[in-house]
C-alpha cells in the first residue's frame, strides 16, 4: 500500500498535457469485443481502471499488446469464455460494460455484481432494461447473467439518462437485427466517443452528441484505429487546483467543446481561463470571490446530465470554494454519498456546513491546516490532494489506490508543478 505525504502552502505553476478521458477508455476497451479484427486504442490512460479492463479481456481470451505509451491493440479473435472473473469485477465498476458487447456477438456473459466508487446507490435496472428490450434475457443468481439467441432493434426510452447503460445499449445493438432507437439516451464526451469509435469500426449510428440514438444494426464490425479524447474531469480538477493554491496553470490537449459546461460554474467562484487552439491557461493573481446572484442571493452549483456539469466534479468545487471569498451552496443532486468527504474537510479547518446528503454550504475563504486523510473515491480523493496542497503543514493520504484509479502519473505531474508531495510505501 501507498500514501501521500503533502507539504501544503506552495502554488502549484507549470505545463501539464491532458491524459485520455478515463470514462472513454473504458467502454471504448469493451467494444473491442465486438469485432475478430484487431483494434488499436491511442491516448488511452495509465492508470489502475483501463489496467484492470485489460485483465478482464486477457482472462476472456483476448491478445492485448501494449505498443507504446497510451497506446494498446487488442484482437478478440477468439475467446475461452464469456464469465468475468470476481476478483478483476469488483475492483472496478467499468466491468458492467462486458455485457452488452458479449451478449450482442456471442450471446450470453456472465457478470459477477460490479465494484466501482461507494459514493450511494448506483443501480444497474437501466442496464437490464435496454439488454431485455433488445431481446436478452437477464437471469440473477448471485452473478447477473445475460442471454440472447438473437437481439433484434427496439425503441428504447432509457429511464435514467445513464451513461454506463447507453454505453451498453449501444454495443448490443450496433450488431442487432434492425433499427434501435435509444431516448433519453446520454451525450457525455465519454459517450460520443464511443460512438465515433464504434462508427470507425463499420456501425451505424447517427445522432451522436444529442439524447436520441438511432442505430442500424450491421452484420458485423471490423478493426479499427480510434484515439481517445481528453478527459474534461482531469482538466477540471487541475483547474482548481490551480486556482485554490494560487497558483497558474496551462494544459495543452483540451477540447474547447468539452469546457463550455464548465466555465459557468467556476466563474461564479470568480476563476477563469483563456483559450487559445487546444490550450488553456488559468493566470494567477485572480480575485476568487464569490458571484452572488441577483439581489446579494446565494449562488449554487448543482449537477446534471451532460450538458450540465458533472457530477464527478462537484468535489473539486466544494474544497475550491473553501479558498474564494463568499458563500455558495454545493448541491450534488446525483449520488447521495458522495458530500460525505467534507467531514475531513472541516477538520481540516473548512467552514462548511453538511446540510443533508446532497447538499452542502461553503464559506470562505478558510484557512486549511494539515491532517491525515483517507480517500473514500477518485474525485474525493483528488480533492483531499487539493485541499492538502492548499493547506498550512504536512498531509498524509491513504488508500491512493483510489485516486490513481482515475488519475494519470499524479504524483510526477505535480512535482513537476511545483507540488510539495511524494508517494511513500507503507
Amino acid at each position: 500500500m501507498h500514501e501521500y505525504i503533502i507539504e501544503g502552502g506552495f502554488p502549484i505553476k507549470g505545463k501539464i498535457k491532458a491524459s485520455g478521458n478515463k470514462n472513454s477508455a473504458l467502454p471504448c476497451i469493451a467494444a473491442t469485443l465486438l469485432t475478430k479484427e484487431k483494434v488499436t486504442l491511442k491516448n488511452i490512460p495509465e492508470i489502475e481502471d483501463t489496467g484492470v479492463m485489460f485483465r478482464i479481456l486477457e482472462a476472456l481470451g483476448a491478445k492485448v499488446e501494449k505498443l507504446s505509451k497510451n497506446t494498446w491493440t487488442v484482437a478478440c479473435e477468439k475467446l475461452t469464455r464469456n464469465d468475468i472473473p470476481a476478483d478483476l469485477s469488483k475492483k472496478i465498476r467499468a466491468s458492467i460494460l462486458f455485457a452488452g458487447p458479449l451478449v450482442g456477438r456471442f450471446g450470453k456473459a456472465i457478470m459477477p455484481p460490479p465494484g466501482g466508487d461507494v459514493i450511494g446507490r448506483r443501480r444497474l435496472d437501466t442496464h437490464f432494461l435496454a439488454l431485455t428490450e433488445l431481446g436478452a434475457r437477464v437471469d440473477i443468481d448471485g452473478a447477473f447473467v445475460f442471454s440472447a439467441n438473437k437481439l433484434v432493434g427496439a425503441d428504447i426510452f432509457l429511464d435514467e439518462a445513464s451513461v454506463t447503460a447507453t454505453e451498453n445499449a449501444l454495443m448490443a445493438a450496433v450488431l442487432a437485427e434492425g433499427q434501435t432507437i435509444i431516448s433519453n439516451a446520454a451525450s457525455e464526451p465519454h459517450v460520443q466517443d464511443l460512438c465515433n469509435m464504434l462508427n470507425a469500426m463499420g456501425a451505424k449510428i447517427t445522432g451522436v452528441g444529442s439524447n436520441t440514438l438511432y442505430i442500424d444494426g450491421v452484420k458485423e464490425l471490423h478493426g479499427a484505429e480510434f484515439e481517445i479524447g481528453p478527459d474534461y474531469m482531469e482538466i477540471g480538477s487541475f483547474i482548481g487546483l490551480a486556482a485554490a493554491t494560487k497558483g497558474s496553470i496551462t494544459i495543452e490537449g483540451i477540447n474547447p467543446k468539452d469546457m463550455r459546461p464548465l466555465r459557468p460554474a467556476f466563474s461564479k467562484l470568480g476563476i477563469h481561463w483563456t483559450i487559445e487552439g487546444d490550450t488553456l491557461t488559468v493566470k494567477q493573481g485572480q480575485e476568487l470571490k464569490v458571484n452572488t446572484d441577483l439581489g446579494g442571493m446565494t449562488p449554487k452549483i448543482d449537477d446534471s446530465p451532460w450538458p450540465g456539469f458533472p457530477a464527478d466534479l462537484t468535489s473539486i468545487m466544494t474544497v475550491v470554494a473553501t479558498q474564494v471569498d463568499g458563500t455558495v451552496l454545493i448541491f450534488e443532486k446525483m449520488f447521495e454519498s458522495r458530500m460525505f468527504f467534507v467531514d475531513k474537510l472541516i477538520n481540516m479547518g473548512g467552514c462548511i456546513t453538511l446540510c443533508d446528503p446532497h447538499r452542502a454550504v461553503v464559506s470562505g475563504p478558510c484557512t486549511l491546516h494539515g491532517d491525515h486523510l483517507v480517500s473514500p473515491d477518485v474525485r474525493a480523493g483528488m480533492a483531499m490532494v487539493i485541499a492538502a496542497l492548499s493547506a498550512q503543514g504536512e498531509s498524509r493520504i491513504s488508500n491512493v489506490y483510489q485516486i490513481e484509479r482515475g488519475y494519470e502519473n499524479l504524483v510526477e505531474r505535480l512535482q513537476n508543478l511545483g507540488a510539495h508531495i511524494q508517494r511513500v510505501e507503507v
